[in-house]
């Protein structure tokens, strides 16, 4: 940082790794986390939010792919209820899916299982779990990253993956309860 502020491109492009991951848990849509960076990307250089203390950029870019993701989930729902409505009034057609192999059927069945669990979960334990395990971060770069203490973060860890963990039971119990 010199005194003019602070390397913007360089700071972006040096966090923009976990800052895809984060946006990635929150919109679950692949072009969806292109438009959010891009709009990280204008606030940043658009300077909407002047920071007083230059150390606190790294959490202040985390807050704002958190603020642009949620703007996005909202548009992209608007989006989508306005499809609904034109289906409702013009329905299409449906097609039956062809086959597929049972390896492949496993597998997605366990990643949308898992996508459920996580999106039951608070939006703050969905995101410490994608950096954790998707970054492959330790809790000493989260707590750094996102402005905590490494116990707070080992902490919240703990609880996160208990509830997933609970999560998950939750989803199979109710699964095999309807399994004829």
């Amino acid at each position: 940082m010199d005194a003019e502020g602070p390397d913007w491109g360089g700071l972006l492009a040096r966090h923009e790794g976990w800052l895809r991951r984060v946006a990635s848990a929150r919109v679950r849509e692949p072009q969806g986390v292109d438009e959010v960076m891009q709009e990280v990307a204008l606030a940043v250089v658009a300077g909407r939010s002047p920071l007083l203390d230059p150390s606190r950029l790294v959490g202040w870019l985390y807050r704002l792919t958190v603020r642009q993701a949620l703007l996005y989930r909202r548009k992209a729902g608007r989006g989508r209820a306005l499809i609904g409505r034109c289906a409702a009034v013009r329905p299409v057609a449906e097609e039956a899916p062809g086959p597929s192999p049972l390896a492949w059927l496993l597998h997605d069945e366990r990643r949308e299982l898992v996508r459920k669990a996580l999106d039951r979960l608070p939006p703050r334990d969905a995101d410490l779990l994608a950096l954790k395990h998707g970054e492959g971060w330790t809790a000493r770069e989260l707590a750094e990253r996102l402005g905590l203490g490494v116990p707070a973060v080992e902490a919240r860890l703990s609880r996160a993956r208990k509830r997933l963990r609970a999560e998950l039971e939750s989803l199979t119990s109710d699964f095999e309860d309807h399994d004829p």
